[in-house]
């Protein structure tokens, strides 16, 4: 699965070529000028599109660890950074 986040204006050429190529994706909106796009397997689209209900930066530590992993990023690295984001949380 892949992230990119990208300038909006680009979001309907994006989407045509995804979809004629039969590549699943998922798009969320960052605010007027970026969106966030997701692309890759069926089910790990799934997933996102559960998950991207609000923007990525208020995701639980939970829904970031699984989504780093999904990214493919290192599982150590991840679990420092769930630690990190637990251990801010419960402080407030």
């Amino acid at each position: 699965m892949v992230l990119y986040t990208m300038p909006k204006k680009y979001q309907d050429f994006v989407e045509k070529r995804l979809t004629k190529q039969n590549i699943d994706f998922c798009i969320q909106y960052v605010n007027a000028d970026k969106i966030n796009l997701f692309f890759g397997r069926p089910e790990c689209i799934t997933a996102i599109r559960h998950m991207t209900i609000r923007p990525l930066n208020e995701l639980t530590p939970e829904e970031d660890f699984i989504l780093g992993a999904m990214l493919g990023y290192d599982i150590c690295g991840q679990c420092r950074r769930y630690c990190e984001r637990r251990r801010l949380r419960e402080a407030v």
